[in-house]
């Protein structure tokens, strides 16, 4: 059993009652070296986890917010190994749990051996790759977590029971919850199906579960981390990040951390 910063965080948050904070962000976006103060403004608001988004030209599980924020980052220069130094950089300042979200092209074109062991190098502590359908990832599951890391995948309202017991077999740190089908973004509630895929995905899994895709408010955060072991928000952080200038933008996102860390606790109350 992998025991990597990921599931030490959610060992000791669940031995306090707490959900998870997992908040996305586009690497580079603004600027790489913002990327590395905004890790921090997280951090400081209570974000638990992070998942460092490597841009990529065709982000098809994403929606505009995103996408966006993709084409900004991807306009600075930004590739698969800037990513990994901005971990690098987080890294020296943070013990924070860093997931690489990412797409399997840019995966493959660096190389599964390579990157795993990079990875691992700079202090990245698991993978997500939303377009890596489970049944085609033993090649992958394998390479990194041969070198200690571990593989988040994602399973949603239409996952059948095949699928649950393929991403509970290789699936390690957390599983993510989608909690509707199509794109990511900001929804006006949380999805009705959320409770049930939880509730049946533990039928499946002891690992923890990270609920994501459309959370953006504390009321949200409430609902989820009532039933899930972890709340993830990333459109309405990069929208934030997108509408806010400069350096003003730290304490904005902190802010904003802090009220859906709140909000995810109050859930628990």
């Amino acid at each position: 059993m992998i025991l990597t910063r990921i599931s030490q965080r959610f060992n000791e948050l669940q031995a306090k009652n707490e959900p998870a904070l997992i908040a996305y962000v586009t690497a580079g976006d603004p600027s790489p070296e913002l990327t590395i103060e905004i890790v921090a403004a997280l951090e400081r608001g209570g974000a638990d986890i992070i998942e460092l988004g490597v841009p990529f030209s065709d982000p098809i599980a994403d929606g505009p917010v995103i996408m966006r924020a993709s084409e900004r980052a991807l306009a600075t220069g930004m590739t698969v190994e800037k990513v990994l130094e901005i971990a690098q950089e987080i890294r020296k300042h943070s013990q924070i749990p860093i997931v690489l979200f990412t797409y399997l092209n840019p995966v493959m074109r660096y190389g599964f051996d390579k990157l795993a062991a990079r990875a691992k190098e700079v202090g990245i502590d698991g993978f997500l790759l939303t377009d890596l359908s489970v049944e085609e990832a033993e090649t992958f599951v394998a390479a990194v977590q041969g070198v200690g890391l571990d593989t988040v995948f994602l399973v949603a309202p239409t996952s059948t029971d095949r699928r649950l017991e393929l991403v509970a077999k290789y699936c390690s740190g957390f599983v993510y919850v989608v909690s509707r089908t199509g794109v990511t973004g900001e929804q006006s509630q949380v999805s009705a199906s959320v409770a049930p895929l939880v509730e049946k995905l533990r039928k499946f899994t002891a690992l923890p579960l990270g609920v994501g895709f459309g959370i953006s408010t504390a009321s949200q955060a409430a609902e989820v981390g009532s039933v899930a072991d972890g709340v993830v928000v990333g459109s309405a952080f990069v929208r934030a990040i997108e509408n806010t200038p400069g350096r003003e933008v730290l304490d904005t996102i902190e802010r904003m951390a802090r009220d859906l860390k709140q909000g995810a606790l109050s859930g628990r109350r």
